[in-house]
């Protein structure tokens, strides 16, 4: 059964969720994921969301801006293996919507509902040809938008609740 997004395990309100199976040739030695893969997952699925709001990679191109990822906080708190499917959860947790934003994820098995990953990127905009900080373009910003009020709360309340995932920059 699929995780959807009302589902009450969500860490914050309004994921954007896709689903991705774990492949043979993502396991380690020690017969789970390997660690990179996550942070590959997590890359797969911010493509995904910025994708489904209309825009693709074209798009950065043609506005010569993107995204940089200045930080990653990672939190592995669970294990999968060959032939899992997870559903990866994307949210754009805090945003000034005119440099910097922060992109939260939860994975969670699909079959199971636990947890096995969260991560917290802060991300800053830049122009692609020079390589330095610029504004956001209106795309950007509409993607990158200032949250509504029931997600900034529940990014608020994650704080106050000191899990090592939410810790400051």
């Amino acid at each position: 059964m699929p995780l959807a997004p009302t589902d009450p395990g969500w860490d914050l309100p309004y994921p954007f969720v896709r689903n991705r199976r774990v492949d043979e040739a993502e396991i380690d030695d020690f017969g789970h994921a390997n660690n990179a893969a996550y942070l590959r997952w997590a890359d797969e699925a911010a493509w995904a969301h910025w994708e489904a709001d209309g825009l693709t990679r074209q798009s950065c191109q043609d506005a010569d801006r993107g995204m940089a990822v200045m930080r990653t906080l990672a939190e592995y708190s669970g294990h999968c293996r060959a032939g899992d499917i997870l559903t990866c959860a994307v949210w754009i947790a805090l945003s000034d919507g005119r440099l910097r934003a922060e992109r939260w994820y939860q994975f969670r098995n699909r079959h199971t509902g636990e947890t096995v990953f969260r991560a917290r990127t802060w991300l800053v905009s830049f122009q692609l040809s020079t390589g330095r900080p610029a504004r956001m373009t209106p795309d950007f910003a509409r993607h990158y938008h200032v949250p509504d009020p029931d997600l900034s709360d529940a990014v608020r309340a994650a704080h106050e609740r000191a899990s090592l995932w939410v810790l400051e920059a």
